[in-house]
């Protein structure tokens, strides 16, 4: 079976959420989970510490649950746990973006032969 590597990150981000609002809903409930405060702080320490700054400080992400908490209910829901993953993906996507065009225009046509496109510049062109 090929490998799925989108469909893994988004079944992890899933699970990491769940792993977080474990106790803040139940699947035989009406009610959907949600992360509190506290489960909160610990997912920023312990899973994004490494990608954020401040994620010990408790007025820092106490102010970031303040900013993705919508619905203003002191807890993250799911739609608003997805509001933090895009803003983290966002700025991540763009850095990529960036090497890759400083990347493509380090690198030269390697064969024209044949009219042909061939070599890492053609991946960069998207022709290949």
């Amino acid at each position: 079976m090929a490998s799925c590597p989108l469909k893994c990150a988004v079944e992890m981000l899933v699970k990491n959420f769940e792993k977080y609002a474990g106790g803040g809903g139940c699947c035989c409930r009406k009610q959907p989970r949600r992360i509190s405060k506290k489960d909160f702080r610990k997912m920023l320490t312990r899973e994004l510490n490494h990608m954020l700054t401040d994620t010990g400080n408790k007025r820092a992400a106490d102010k970031l649950i303040c900013d993705l908490d919508e619905n203003k209910d002191g807890r993250i829901s799911f739609e608003e746990y997805w509001t933090l993953i895009g803003g983290i993906a966002s700025p991540i996507a763009s850095l990529i973006r960036q090497q890759e065009q400083t990347w493509c225009q380090k690198e030269q046509p390697q064969d024209w032969a044949g009219g042909g496109f061939s070599g890492s510049w053609a991946v960069c062109m998207g022709v290949v």
